[in-house]
């Protein structure tokens, strides 16, 4: 009645899991992606983000305490490097002895040598989702989703160019983590709940 109309995401054209090198471990999450506590349990996915002249792929680290973005990597190949140089960044956030689990999707980036071997330097447990099942990794695929229905799609990402993107993205992560409200946290955003909680935002 209002001519509301609600978006429909078109189909994935990307598809991650090509290439499998090693076989996949155990679903230890078992889509339980509550955490008592900062850097108990993470979670990683890839995305990719349409711009005027390419794509932009987007590797973010999520916190499942609260949804905080860790740590991202963005650029315009989706091979192993940019997922490998964000799982560096969120291990360096790492205080004292914490050693999340980190749960990933099911694709190549996560079970190539070099990921690995990362996470068995900085002693993280790695668990995936199943092959193509987006609830295995929903908290991820839900910040996906909510990143592209308030940003990406209403302020017409795909007509920038892919530098342009890059640009939008540490500005939309940033108020994602500093401004953005969560009911879940009491109307506070990720930093803000983390300050009134007395922890290292």
């Amino acid at each position: 009645e209002e001519g509301l109309v609600a978006h429909a995401p078109k189909r994935r054209g990307y598809g991650s899991c090509e290439g499998e090198t090693t076989p996949a471990p155990g679903n230890l999450a078992d889509r339980d992606f509550m955490a008592e506590r900062p850097n108990e349990k993470w979670l990683t996915d890839i995305t990719e983000i349409k711009a005027r002249d390419g794509k932009v792929y987007l590797s973010p680290m999520i916190d499942c305490f609260d949804g905080k973005i860790v740590a991202y990597t963005a650029g315009f190949s989706p091979n192993a490097e940019p997922a490998n140089r964000m799982l560096e960044k969120a291990a360096s956030t790492l205080p004292g002895n914490a050693r999340p689990l980190v749960h990933s999707g099911r694709g190549c980036h996560y079970r190539w040598p070099g990921w690995l071997d990362l996470m068995e330097r900085y002693g993280l447990t790695r668990p995936t989702g199943a092959k193509g099942c987006s609830p295995d990794n929903a908290a991820a695929e839900g910040f996906f989703g909510r990143m592209k229905t308030e940003s990406v799609y209403p302020e017409r990402w795909e007509e920038r160019t892919r530098d342009e993107v890059l640009v939008l993205i540490d500005d939309c992560i940033r108020w994602y983590n500093h401004e953005r409200i969560k009911q879940s946290l009491g109307w506070m955003s990720p930093v803000q709940y983390r300050q009134s909680q007395g922890m290292a935002a």
